[in-house]
């Protein structure tokens, strides 16, 4: 199946809905589910969380032209911040004509950290912990059978000493092959199951044993190439460098530069029910944590052709079992529309959309300008809220009709809205 669907944004609901059902082979039933608003039941809502009231129901798009690894995938986002999914749908039909994107990742290694104190010879301890690390690594996969026959397991113990406030730590990694699963349980599982073992050896104190989100050691890298032709031109690319180069220079814009890049990589995680809030705090971290202080997740060159070389390192602890995404009907949808098997893949797909997601703001803002395209897509927001205020629906045909007067005249504001309103009427 091809994922670039010429004018998909054109169509009706119901006929995008039947697109991605011929594409992903979905049923009926689910091709109705991904229709309702309200597709999570109040008796499994309750079963997720606490304290259930209801639902917050989130608009999921489909963004197209995706080629990775050269397979045509069509991938769910979940995301209220209109442009988003064009964006990443426009930037993937440019990166399309380069080849597409090439991704891959690392094994799906997480970090569970075990904080000892109180040892009166840190270094001494550090020594001792090594020593008997095999002993260590066969307890910890003692604690999850199951992980160890499917091929994954404890692989190894790291030693560090901190100097805080409080006086020197020995801080242990346990390096966990998680596989499928995002692994926090099994992860916090294991760092609990040795603790009592190092506290022995030492003679030292332990408090926290429980996961990194900042999961260097399970990385996903994508590049692509955008040509020249099929952006705009030679002054484009430059212009796309010259926002980089900003960007690894300037902490205040590299800030904004990266939140573009969780844009896409957000909207991925939460349509197959991952822990966006994970994905978020190792991203920023690892950006934080590269030499040299808070820098750009992507980077940009040029290559001997004039053509954008882009490329996107981050971590990416994303899984497929356990969590939501084993139990929201709606995030199980998303996953069967990828038509992915592993967590790498997801990993592969969810690093592509983050990069295109890129490229497509550092375009607009070198060129005309970030509000072009977004203004267009907000204005309908804007008129949606002008209706209401009035006390008037928001029909299609109303929004078609005001619309284009507000992004025309460039004033997508509250209070022309609702005078364009009056004057229609």
């Amino acid at each position: 199946m091809n994922s670039d669907i010429s004018g998909f944004y054109k169509l009706s609901i119901e006929e995008r809905l039947k697109k991605v059902k011929e594409f992903a082979g979905l049923t009926d039933e689910e091709v109705e589910l991904l229709g309702k608003t309200g597709a999570l039941a109040p008796d499994l809502a309750d079963r997720m969380i606490e304290n259930v009231v209801g639902t917050m129901p989130m608009t999921l798009g489909i963004a197209t032209n995706f080629q990775i690894n050269s397979k045509d995938v069509l991938v769910p986002m979940a995301i209220e911040e209109p442009s988003v999914v064009a964006a990443a749908s426009n930037s993937a039909k440019a990166a399309r004509a380069g080849g597409g994107f090439k991704a891959s990742t690392s094994e799906p290694i997480m970090i569970g950290q075990i904080q000892l104190t109180h040892v009166e010879d840190p270094e001494k301890a550090k020594e001792q912990i090594l020593e008997n690390k095999e002993t260590l690594l066969e307890k910890a996969n003692s604690m999850d059978p199951m992980l160890v026959k499917l091929g994954g397991g404890a692989r190894d113990i790291e030693v560090r000493i901190i100097q805080t406030e409080k006086g020197p730590m020995v801080i242990n990694h346990i390096l966990v092959n998680c596989l499928d699963a995002m692994g926090a349980n099994a992860v916090n599982t294991m760092a609990e199951g040795i603790s009592p073992m190092i506290e022995e050896l030492t003679g030292g104190k332990i408090y926290l044993r429980i996961i990194s989100n900042l999961a260097v050691y399970r990385m996903a890298n994508v590049e692509a190439i955008f040509p020249k032709e099929a952006i705009g031109g030679e002054d484009v690319v430059d212009g796309v460098i010259e926002a980089y180069a900003f960007a690894a220079a300037d902490p205040f814009r590299c800030a904004t530069h990266n939140k573009g890049i969780m844009n896409g990589i957000d909207a991925v995680v939460i349509a197959t029910g991952n822990d966006f809030r994970a994905i978020e705090a190792g991203a920023h971290t690892y950006a934080a944590y590269k030499e040299g202080g808070y820098k750009p997740l992507t980077s940009y060159e040029k290559n001997e052709n004039g053509d954008l070389v882009g490329k996107i390192e981050v971590p990416m602890a994303v899984g497929l079992i356990g969590g939501a995404t084993a139990v929201h009907p709606t995030a199980k949808i998303c996953v069967k529309i990828l038509g992915i098997k592993t967590a790498s893949e997801l990993a592969q797909v969810i690093a592509s959309v983050g990069l295109a997601q890129n490229f497509a703001a550092l375009r607009a803002l070198a060129t005309e300008g970030i509000q072009r395209g977004h203004m267009s897509l907000h204005a309908r927001n804007i008129t949606v809220m002008a209706a209401e205020n009035l006390g008037i629906k928001a029909t299609p045909e109303l929004i078609d009709k005001v619309v284009p007067i507000l992004v025309k005249e460039k004033k997508v504001r509250i209070d022309r809205a609702e005078e364009v309103i009056k004057e229609l009427q």
